[in-house]
């Protein structure tokens, strides 16, 4: 199942030739302090926010109906969770942003989605700085860092807005 969800930004052809950072939405504590360097940032280079959700297939594999619902309920869920972090980029920042929702696994749809849209530049993640890093980050430093040949910046969960403001 491939699915984008709605663009925010108004197309004009100066808007779609933005430089644009792609940040993969989570729960994770890390994605709010990826969020606001995000917003911040691409305000500062002139950009535009592409923010990326992935839904992990679902396992269930008996009932093809029952996992097409499965599928569609976390979807329901991904829009919910976008339109909030949407929201706080806006308040950050005054950009609206591109959301995108993919099912499938997340090195995958991540090199498929960069490979689709060439005006990605940066990769923007989060890192848990007590033990594992994080699923994503370990992706990265194991195969897709290969694979992109693009820059990647890691942002440590443990960043305060003060240093983050500052990095920007």
């Amino acid at each position: 199942m491939k699915q984008d969800k709605g663009i925010c930004m108004a197309a004009s052809k100066q808007q779609e030739q933005k430089w644009k950072l792609l940040v993969i939405a989570d729960e994770t504590p890390e994605f709010k302090k990826v969020l606001r360097l995000a917003a911040l940032r691409a305000v500062k280079v002139n950009g535009a926010i592409v923010m990326l959700r992935i839904i992990q297939p679902s396992e269930f594999q008996h009932w093809t109906s029952v996992r097409e619902i499965m599928e569609q309920e976390a979807v329901q869920e991904a829009e919910v969770m976008l339109d909030g972090f949407s929201r706080e980029i806006k308040q950050l920042s005054g950009l609206d942003c591109e959301k995108v929702i993919r099912v499938g696994e997340a090195g995958d749809v991540i090199t498929e989605y960069i490979s689709e849209d060439r005006e990605i530049h940066l990769l923007v993640l989060g890192a848990n700085v007590n033990g594992d890093p994080g699923p994503l980050v370990k992706a990265f430093r194991e195969k897709l860092l290969n694979v992109l040949h693009m820059p990647v910046l890691v942002v440590p969960g443990n960043m305060t807005d003060e240093e983050i403001d500052r990095f920007v």
